[in-house]
């Protein structure tokens, strides 16, 4: 069963280690990785077994680990809102 990780901001999922079934074993950063709209997918790089989801983040998340001095989600937080600005209909 793959393990599921529904904060994205939860401090060392990147280089938690994970062990396959068949022997493999490695962090996220070795691993297929398919990204769907809702969660991105971790699969071993050998047999293709699922060993990690991730849930992305909402723009509530991200806020609120940016205020809560997350380096990752102020940048990330940063690039969101320089997008909503660039998007937003012209006033007046």
């Amino acid at each position: 069963m793959a393990d599921i990780i529904h904060d994205y901001f939860q401090p060392g999922w990147r280089t938690q280690q994970l062990a396959c079934v068949c022997g493999w074993h490695g962090a996220s950063g070795d691993m297929a990785m398919e990204l769907h709209d809702e969660v991105t997918d971790y699969a071993c790089p050998r047999c293709e077994n699922l060993l990690l989801i991730v849930s992305h983040p909402s723009l509530e998340q991200v806020r609120h680990a940016a205020g809560a001095g997350n380096e990752e989600a102020r940048q990330q937080l940063a690039i969101v809102e320089e997008a909503l600005r660039q998007h937003r209909p012209p006033q007046g």
